[in-house]
C-alpha cells in the first residue's frame, strides 16, 4: 500500500468515526425535542417551531460568525474545547424541564456550530479531486449511515424506555466525538490577508439554492413530521423513530452511489433531487394512513442523499483549499439560518391552517428554487470540464 492510500484510511476512519458520533446524537436531539417538549411540557406548535429553532441559531452563530473568523491554530483549539462541552451537553438534557430546555438547545447548538464545519474542511483536504469528491461522499455516507442507525437505536430503546432516557443511551457517542477531535486534521492556510469573496461564486450560489431546496422542506419534516404521525395517524413514538429510520435508509442508498460515482454533472443530480423532493410532499400532503405516509418518507430520503454531498461538492470545485473554510463556515451557517427560520415560521403556519397544508405551502417553494437552480449550476459543471481537459495528456 502506497504512502497516499495509507493517507486516504487513516483520514478516512477518523472523519468517518466522528461523524458517525455527532450526527447520530445531534439527529437525536432534533427528533427528540419536538417529542419531549410537546408531549411531556405541552408546548404549542409555535413553541416547538422555536425551541428547534433555537439550536440552529447557536450552531449559526458560532459556524457563520466565529467559526468562519479565526485562523486555523486557534479554530483547531475551539473545535476540540466544543467538541468536549458536547460530550457533556448530551447528557444533560436527561435532567431538562420546561424552562432549562432552552439553555441546554442553545447550548448543543453552540457547540455543534464549531463542530460540523470544520469536519467538513478535514475532508476536503486532499489535493486530487476525484479522491477528494470520493471522501467527501464517503463523509456524507457516514452521516447517512448514522441518520438510520440512530432513530433505529432511538426506536428500539423507546419501546422500553421513556422519551428521556434515550439521551443517556446516546451520551456515549459525544464521548467519541470528544476523543476523536484530538485527531482530525485542519488546513494550514495561506494568503489568509487575501479577501475571500464567498457569496458571490458560482459555487456557493449553487451549493446554498440547492440545500434551500432541501433544507426547507426537511426543516418542517424533523420538527413536525413526527407530530404528525402520532396525531394524525395514530402512530407510537418508537414507531416515529421507525419512520424517520426509513426515511435515512434511501438517504443512505443515494449516498453509497455517490460514493461509488462522484458526479461529474451536478446540475443533472441537483435537478432530480429537487424534482424527487415536490413528488415527495405531494405524497406527503396526500396521506390519510402510515403507508402513503411511509412511502412519501423513503422518496424524500432519496434526496435528502443527494443534496447536501452535491453542495459540498460544488464548493469544493470552485474554491482554493485556502478558501473553503470561509465558504464551509458560510455554507454550514447558512443551513442554520433555515434550520432557525424555518420551523419558527412553520410552527407560527402550523398553528394557523394545520400540518396537512403546511406541507402543501412546501411545493412551490421548491419550485421556484429550481428555477433559480439552473441560472448557476451549469458554471459548476463547466469548472469541471475544463479541470478534465487541462489534466488530459
Amino acid at each position: 500500500m502506497n504512502r497516499r492510500n495509507l493517507e486516504f484510511i487513516q483520514v478516512l476512519l477518523i472523519i468517518v468515526s466522528m461523524t458517525f458520533a455527532v450526527r447520530a446524537s445531534n439527529n437525536m436531539i432534533g427528533t427528540t425535542i419536538p417529542l419531549l417538549s410537546k408531549f411531556y411540557f405541552h408546548f404549542t406548535q409555535t413553541q416547538v417551531g422555536f425551541l428547534s429553532g433555537l439550536m440552529s441559531l447557536g450552531t449559526f452563530v458560532t459556524s457563520g460568525i466565529v467559526n468562519a473568523r479565526l485562523r486555523s491554530h486557534v479554530r483547531r483549539k475551539v473545535f476540540v474545547i466544543s467538541s468536549v462541552a458536547y460530550a457533556v451537553i448530551l447528557p444533560s438534557f436527561y435532567l431538562v424541564n420546561s424552562t432549562t430546555i432552552w439553555i441546554v438547545s442553545l447550548l448543543a447548538g453552540l457547540s455543534l456550530g464549531s463542530i460540523m464545519p470544520n469536519i467538513i474542511n478535514s475532508a476536503g483536504l486532499l489535493e486530487d479531486r476525484r479522491a477528494r469528491e470520493r471522501l467527501l461522499s464517503i463523509y456524507t455516507l457516514a452521516l447517512s449511515a448514522s441518520l438510520v442507525a440512530g432513530p433505529a437505536l432511538e426506536s428500539a430503546v423507546l419501546r422500553f424506555y421513556p422519551v428521556p432516557f434515550t439521551f443517556l443511551f446516546f451520551a456515549p457517542l459525544g464521548i467519541v466525538a470528544g476523543v476523536l477531535s484530538l485527531f482530525i486534521r485542519f488546513p494550514e492556510e495561506r494568503n489568509t490577508s487575501a479577501r475571500v469573496n464567498v457569496v458571490r461564486n458560482p459555487g456557493f450560489i449553487t451549493a446554498v439554492i440547492n440545500i434551500l431546496a432541501y433544507n426547507v422542506p426537511f426543516s418542517v419534516i424533523l420538527s413536525f413530521g413526527g407530530i404528525y404521525a402520532v396525531q394524525q395517524l395514530h402512530v407510537s413514538y418508537a414507531e416515529v423513530e421507525g419512520l424517520f429510520s426509513l426515511f435515512f435508509a434511501t438517504s443512505f442508498l443515494a449516498r453509497i452511489y455517490l460514493s461509488i460515482r462522484p458526479p461529474d454533472s451536478v446540475r443533472a443530480h441537483a435537478v432530480l433531487a429537487i424534482s424527487m423532493t415536490g413528488l415527495g410532499l405531494l405524497l406527503l400532503v396526500l396521506s390519510g394512513n402510515v403507508l402513503l405516509f411511509t412511502l412519501a418518507l423513503l422518496i424524500l430520503g432519496f434526496p435528502h442523499g443527494l443534496t447536501y454531498p452535491l453542495s459540498i461538492i460544488s464548493i469544493s470545485r470552485t474554491f482554493k483549499p485556502e478558501e473553503r473554510n470561509p465558504a464551509n463556515s458560510q455554507f454550514f451557517a447558512t443551513m442554520m439560518v433555515i434550520g432557525v427560520v424555518t420551523p419558527s415560521v412553520a410552527g407560527l403556519v402550523a398553528d394557523v391552517v394545520g400540518l396537512r397544508t403546511l406541507f402543501g405551502a412546501l411545493i412551490p417553494i421548491v419550485v421556484v428554487l429550481l428555477l433559480l437552480l439552473n441560472r448557476y449550476v451549469r458554471v459548476v459543471d463547466e469548472v469541471t470540464k475544463v479541470e478534465k481537459v487541462a489534466k488530459t495528456p
